[in-house]
Formats: structure tokens, C-alpha cells, sequence
């Protein structure tokens, strides 16, 4: 038994969810549904036009395999996480936030001055997020992040995709597969989003290389990393890059495939108001799973319903006690 279900490297960034409507998007000239990097300027402009909103959750931890590690670890499954925060407030927030759900880490006594990654998320009342990204200091994450011996110590690497938008970023996530492969780590990647696969395609190829074991997207990224609007041609080039893969449909449910058979994963009905972190905790609830040896099927019925709980309030997480409450639900334990 490894030490650590997963090894997750990533941006860390400190979220604050305001509810807008979709005509403030279009004011504000903020493609919806997407991730969106921002400079300080930027998300100044944001800021103020945004003043006197709603806020539903501030100051709370995000970023994507940061958000998938806290819940792996939260039902049970012992994370790391290499990320990068600034010796500020919101490093502090991020930190314990980290430290609250039993993730280790990186960060002791490896913080520089600079400012926090920041992430504003605009909720719309169909319950699409709308991520606006100031990156910070999580832009300049590099190799000097990465522990080999808690690689080495790992099930599986879990990269997040969106590292491919800085060099030094997605130098740290090819060089994070390379050690998993060289330790017999299974190498797992997040696609994070649309975009990621159709602006930095190069780069995403690069973070897969030969083959990796596992890939988590949804059914946009699928489509878009096959040029295609044929879910069948998606799942076809989907396992020319990965020995399996779980693709994400949104209240479609999902298709896991465990390198033999696919599997339909039917939705979890709910009322959605949030849909920031579903398809992060899908994967945290997935990792877990597999890690107690279920099967593809059971290990996505289980995110299913995980994912359900997210979308159903507002956050990118629950509470500590919802993960037990979840997880006994389900398995009975």
C-alpha cells in the first residue's frame, strides 16, 4: 500500500463566487463557461464593476487539483499537493485550508514574496461558473515544486491541464510524469477545460507523451482534443492517449472506460445552483474509489453522486462530515 492515493500538482488559487446574470457577462465582455486568465489590471475592472454583488463564498481555497486532492482526502485517501502560494493572507488561507482536510504538501518553509493566485467565479442563474484566473504567483510554478519521493510514494500523479499555460508550469507537469514513469506511478491528467485543449494542444501533447494511464474530461474537452462532434470518435482518440479515461457529461452522467469496456454512469439528479468544482470533486471521489479497488462502473456512480452534492450548493466543496456522510451512503462504511 503506496503512501499517498494521489500526488496532485496545480495552481493554488483562493476563490470568491459571486451570482451574476448572463447579461453582466456580456457586459463585462466574459465568455461564459470558460476559464479565463486575467491580469491585475484586469480583475481590477472586474472588481468594480462587480461591487455591491452577493458573495457567496470568499476566501475559500480552489484551484483544480487542489480541489480534487482535498476530496480523495476527505473520503479517506491520503493526498500531497505541489502548488505555489505567496507569503500573504491567502497563502495562509490556502495552507490551512490544505492542512484542515489532511493534505500534505509543499509549502513549508518554501513561500516567496508576491501575491496569491486569485480566481473570481461568476455564477450564473442556469448554475454555469465563469472563471476569471489571476494567476499570481502559482504563474511561475517550475520543477523546484516537485517532491520525488512523494511521487515515488504515490498511486497516482494527478495533473491538472491548466498548468500548460506557463512555461515554467508545464515544464513542472511533463517532468512530474516523467518521475511517476520512472517509478512505476501511474500518470492521471485533468484536461480543466475547453480551452486548455484547444489553445495549448502542443502543450497538453507534451504533458501525455507516450501514453498515460488515466485522463478525466468533460464531454467539450473530449470533443475538442478529437476535432470532432462525435462522442464515438472522441472515446476512439481518447484511447489512442490513455489506457483509460472517464469523460463527464454534465446532467448526462458520464463514461468511464477501464481499458477493456465502456461504461454509460447514469447522473445524479439534482437541482444545480453551483457548478464550480463538479468535475473536480468527480475526479477526487474517483481516485478514491479505484484506490479501494472498485471497479470503473462502482468508482463512477460513486463521483456521480459526489459531483451531485457540489452542484447542489454553492462552493467547490463540502463540509468535512458530508465526505464520511457520503462515503458510508454509498459503500456502507
Amino acid at each position: 500500500m503506496k503512501k499517498y492515493v494521489a500526488y496532485g500538482i496545480g495552481a493554488a488559487l483562493v476563490d470568491t463566487e459571486i451570482k451574476v446574470k448572463d447579461a453582466e457577462l456580456a457586459q463585462m465582455n466574459i465568455e461564459k463557461g470558460l476559464m479565463t486568465l486575467v491580469d491585475e489590471q484586469r480583475r481590477r475592472e472586474l472588481l468594480a464593476h462587480l461591487e455591491g454583488h452577493l458573495v457567496k463564498a470568499s476566501h475559500a481555497s480552489g484551484g483544480s487539483a487542489g480541489n480534487s486532492m482535498i476530496a480523495t482526502a476527505q473520503f479517506g485517501g491520503p493526498t500531497f499537493m505541489s502548488c505555489k502560494v505567496a507569503r500573504d493572507s491567502d497563502g495562509d488561507i490556502y495552507i490551512a485550508d490544505l492542512e484542515a482536510a489532511g493534505v500534505d504538501h509543499c509549502l513549508r518553509d518554501n513561500r516567496s514574496e508576491g501575491t496569491t493566485g486569485k480566481c473570481l467565479v461568476l455564477i450564473t442563474p442556469d448554475a454555469e461558473r465563469s472563471m476569471n484566473t489571476f494567476l499570481g504567483i502559482s504563474e511561475t510554478l517550475s520543477i523546484e515544486q516537485l517532491d520525488a519521493a512523494a511521487i515515488a510514494a504515490a498511486e497516482y500523479v494527478y495533473i491538472e491541464g491548466y498548468l500548460v499555460t506557463s512555461p515554467t508550469g508545464l515544464e513542472a507537469a511533463v517532468r512530474t510524469r516523467e518521475i511517476a514513469e520512472a517509478a512505476g506511478v501511474k500518470t492521471a491528467l485533468s484536461f480543466s477545460d475547453p480551452g486548455m485543449v484547444a489553445h495549448f494542444r502542443d502543450g497538453m501533447a507534451r504533458i501525455i507523451g507516450q501514453r498515460l494511464d488515466l485522463i478525466f474530461c468533460n464531454e467539450d474537452e473530449a470533443l475538442g482534443w478529437a476535432n470532432s462532434d462525435d462522442i464515438d470518435v472522441a472515446v476512439a482518440k481518447l484511447k489512442e492517449i490513455a489506457r483509460t479515461f472517464v469523460i463527464t457529461r454534465g446532467g448526462d452522467g458520464a463514461l468511464t472506460f477501464d481499458g477493456h469496456s465502456l461504461a454509460v454512469i447514469p447522473p445524479h439528479k439534482v437541482e444545480a445552483v453551483d457548478t464550480n468544482g463538479a468535475g473536480d470533486m468527480f475526479a477526487g471521489a474517483f481516485l478514491y474509489a479505484i484506490s479501494r479497488g472498485e471497479d470503473f462502473p462502482t468508482a463512477g456512480r460513486f463521483a456521480s453522486l459526489s459531483a451531485g452534492k457540489i452542484v447542489a450548493n454553492y462552493g467547490p466543496r463540502l463540509p468535512a462530515a458530508d465526505y464520511r456522510a457520503l462515503r458510508s451512503e454509498f459503500f456502507g462504511d
